[in-house]
């Protein structure tokens, strides 16, 4: 009996076609792409026009199999990957490796933006083949990327650190951060003063308010840069005669927000429910192909998650004004749809927005068959959608011009003014309102309560109240502020927001401490590597200007092999200028030699970083590295030494023996010596702790700790019982597994120096 043969990415997807297509059909997941530039080589032949040399990933082998032998008996294949050029490019491989074309049967892309019955049936009636284009651009971004990975990483290995790894975006991302932080520490903070003053209507015993001081007039603003400028003005105003100059009244209408794309969801869900760009993907995933819903069964529940259009199908769109219709009054429901357009076009596919697949399918009515985090986002997409569709909310403002006149002087009089403003009429905000960055201040609401004034009414003076302020240097990045600027910039595409901030962070570049991305000491200085030697792979109009190429390459507007080869031929000079010019980067440390006092640096294995003599070979010292990400040795000595965790308890530190107190660090509390820094035994609490992989700590808190140094990594070793007797481990074990003889066992531990 012949069936109809599909192919999607994911068993989840699989699993909801299934049940809309029904019988007659085989549907089959590739799980992800199916081939590769291998792992071991650039897989790039330069000299053959940049041709790529893909190969079957090993885990997918069984599969490209299984599919070969269900194409054979297949009456057609359909090819439903997902709608954008991933999606084609894993299509495409498919068929390569499976060697479908060979086969005399009918090969058919079907692209759908929601896995919905009438969406999938649409695409099945009006299927179309391999958009070449898009593989094309797919192909353009893997070579591009590949080409910058396996080339500059090498050389940072050599001028760095082992290692070390640079990606053609991250990278990009990785200066942002290092620019706001230098921003950061070279800001100068500059004092200015406000001063309002307590003002109430005459014959009133009640009703004060307050007006901050403007300038002599609207037109001439006033500075107020420290005290002494301040109490002049403060003495004007005891002395000045107020009234009130001019009442301004308005209603101003806010406008509902679009409805989610990627980089929007990515932020809205890190503000108001503090996933990570990963996390909202990934769960996001799983809403567009579907989870079971009792009698509805597996239902794709929202539209693809990656897309850059605001544009909703008109269908949707009927369907949403109908639900506002039958669930609020009149008065919600706009005349006319709303119609969102962005600003900047840099929409690689004409996606709809992501919105949920049925604007019916209340949140609460699913609630029971989603867990917490896919409800918190379907919820958070299903109001942003609906509210998007809503009327608009209704301000009254009041502004209050308030004239402080010196009837001395007139140069001294003064222009006050205070603001209030209310809502009149909810609109879209009675069900959704967006969220903020902690340094927007838009839509801000002043409460400030104001009687009824009338212009010329004359006020008393109650109290002056001044205020110094300091500027404030610019707010690191979070995961939404940073897929903003990059969204802004240009750098990425939806598809790639997530992977770009998770590998920045993988790599060690970039951590985060308090929901704020910091760069690493080691960040920064490839940073400057990269600037100073590869401009382009780290300037931001360069990168844009190359996603731009990509999104043409796509449309069929340029040749794909003209953009690699254009950025290839300055890349390759300027990779061989740094590999002849470049000097050794020494990262140096304050910490001193144990052996012979000389200061230390960074180095690394390969098990991760820690601190070598810097008169190596003469002198072999080494110590384990308690690596606090981006700040210097002083500063994780005067961390951990400022800790306010003091708490003695009457363990012994395993090292000296002397009290252990219970601090805390970046992976929880443990023990640690209450001698730190001259001794920097630790011990975890209750075997619980987490720690990081390059830290000379260990949970294994009953060791005999020796002053000898692991020969592979520079940890402290510790004595182990084994069939054998006694002999010297890593404390790293199982991350380090050297281990060395002990040759004399007493009371000392006796072996090679170093």
């Amino acid at each position: 009996m012949k069936y109809k043969l599909v192919i999607v990415e994911s068993p989840a997807k699989a699993k909801t076609l299934g049940r809309i297509l029904g019988k007659g059909y085989i549907i089959k997941a590739s799980m992800g792409h199916v081939r590769d530039l291998p792992e071991n080589s650039l897989g790039i032949d330069i000299n053959d026009g940049f041709k790529p040399l893909y190969r079957i990933i090993p885990q997918r082998k069984n599969i490209i199999n299984e599919v070969s032998d269900l194409a054979k008996s297949a009456s057609a294949i359909f090819l439903a990957t997902d709608p954008d050029r991933e999606g084609e490019a894993i299509s495409w491989h498919l068929v390569q490796a499976a060697k479908l074309e060979k086969l005399k049967i009918a090969l058919k892309r079907v692209a759908f933006h929601e896995i919905t019955r009438e969406a999938v049936e649409h695409s099945f009636r009006s299927p179309r083949s391999i958009d070449m284009k898009l593989v094309d651009a797919q192909q353009a971004r893997r070579i591009l990327d590949r080409l910058v990975g396996y080339k500059l990483s090498p050389l940072l290995w050599k001028k760095v650190l082992k290692g070390l790894s640079a990606g053609r975006v991250q990278s990009a991302a990785v200066r942002l951060i290092v620019d706001r932080e230098r921003e950061i520490q070279n800001f100068k903070p500059i004092e200015y003063w406000s001063i309002e003053a307590e003002l109430i209507q005459r014959n009133k015993e009640t009703g004060s308010f307050r007006a901050i001081l403007i300038g002599h007039d609207i037109d001439h603003k006033i500075n107020i840069p420290d005290k002494p400028h301040c109490e002049e003005i403060l003495n004007d105003l005891k002395t000045a005669r107020y009234q009130v100059d001019d009442i301004r009244k308005k209603a101003i209408a806010r406008q509902p927000a679009a409805p989610f794309i990627t980089s929007t969801l990515q932020q809205e869900a890190w503000r108001k429910l503090h996933f990570t760009a990963k996390k909202t993907m990934l769960i996001a995933q799983q809403l567009y192909e579907g989870l079971n819903i009792g009698e509805e069964g597996e239902t794709g529940l929202i539209t693809y998650m990656r897309t850059d259009s605001t544009n909703i199908a008109l269908s949707a769109i009927e369907e949403i004004r109908n639900y506002i219709k039958g669930n609020f009054s009149e008065q919600y429901l706009p005349d006319v749809p709303r119609k969102f357009t962005k600003k900047v076009k840099l929409a690689q596919e004409a996606h709809e927005a992501i919105r949920p697949t049925r604007a019916s399918r209340i949140p609460s009515e699913i609630k029971k068959y989603l867990n917490k985090d896919q409800f918190a986002l379907y919820e958070l997409i299903w109001k942003r959608t609906i509210a998007s569709q809503m009327s608009a909310a209704i301000y009254d403002t009041i502004t209050v011009d308030v004239k402080a006149e010196n009837l001395n002087d007139n140069k001294k009089s003064y222009l006050l003014q205070t603001k209030s403003s209310s809502i009149n009429f909810p609109g879209f905000m009675i069900l959704y309102t967006e969220g903020r960055d902690e340094d927007s201040d838009e839509y801000d609401i002043d409460s400030n309560p104001i009687p009824q004034l009338s212009v010329n009414e004359s006020l008393k003076l109650i109290d002056l109240h001044p205020q110094q302020f300091f500027t404030q240097p610019p707010a690191r990045y979070t995961e939404a502020s940073l897929i903003k600027a990059l969204e802004q910039k240009g750098i990425g595409r939806p598809s790639t927001y997530a992977p770009i901030i998770s590998t920045i962070q993988e790599r060690g570049y970039v951590y985060k401490d308090s929901g704020k991305l910091w760069p690493d000491r080691i960040g920064m200085i490839v940073n400057d590597l990269l600037v100073s030697n590869f401009p382009n792979i780290v300037d931001y109009s360069f990168t844009a200007k190359m996603e731009n190429e990509l999104d043409d390459i796509a449309k069929g507007k340029i040749n794909w092999l003209s953009v690699i080869k254009s950025f290839y031929q300055p890349f390759e000079k300027d990779l061989s200028r740094a590999q002849e010019n470049l000097d050794k980067v020494v990262i140096k440390s304050e910490e001193k030699c144990p052996l012979c006092g000389r200061e230390m640096v960074i180095k690394s294995s390969r098990f991760g970083k820690f601190l070598a003599c810097s008169n190596y070979p003469e002198c072999k010292g080494k110590k384990a590295i308690n690596d606090v990400p981006g700040k210097s040795d002083k500063d994780v000595n005067e961390d951990k030494s400022n800790t306010d965790t003091t708490t003695s308890i009457d363990k012994p530190c395993p090292k000296c023996g002397k009290p252990m107190i219970i601090k805390k660090g970046r992976y929880g509390r443990f023990y640690a010596c209450s001698d730190f820094p001259a001794c920097d035994g630790t011990a975890s609490i209750n075997g619980k702790i987490r720690l990081s992989p390059n830290s000379a700590l260990n949970e294994l808190s009953e060791q005999t700790y020796t002053k000898e140094i692991c020969a592979e990594c520079g940890s402290p070793m510790v004595i182990k019982n084994g069939r054998f007797g006694k002999f010297l481990a890593c404390s790293r074990f199982p991350q380090c597994r050297y281990t060395k003889k002990i040759t004399k066992y007493r009371r000392k531990i006796k072996g090679k120096k170093g």
